[in-house]
């Protein structure tokens, strides 16, 4: 569990969009909340041209809840893009579960064999 200190400047990933903030888990046990306000010094009219769900993000803490897990945090005057991947993407492939199936009676009837010699 990590130490969150006012104005350090840590990492998360965002979990939520709402229109008045952005929600960032942080780790296992603390999440926080951006306020609007904290997003930007101008006006703020669409939280997701900001940030994108699943998006790993540098925040600053400006208050730390230690008894309910919970960080006020900002990203305003930061330069808080990180240069990671998406981690709410998952790429699917065309094929899927198809190589298991085709391959599925053969196992079946080679463990089948396998224990009729063992009897």
């Amino acid at each position: 569990m990590q130490k969150y200190e006012n104005g350090k400047i840590v990492t998360g990933c965002v979990t939520g969009i709402e229109k008045y903030g952005i929600f960032v888990g942080l780790d296992e046990f603390y999440s926080g909340l951006i306020h609007i306000s904290e997003i930007s010094s101008n006006y703020v009219r669409n939280i997701s041209d900001y940030v994108s769900l699943g998006e790993t993000i540098k925040v600053r803490v400006m208050d730390v809840d230690e008894e309910n897990y919970h960080v006020r945090l900002s990203i305003r005057d930061l330069d808080y893009r990180v240069n990671m991947k998406d981690r709410s993407k998952v790429v699917e492939v065309g094929r899927g579960f198809d190589p298991l199936e085709r391959r599925l009676d053969d196992w079946i009837h080679d463990k089948m064999k396998e224990i009729s010699k063992k009897k």
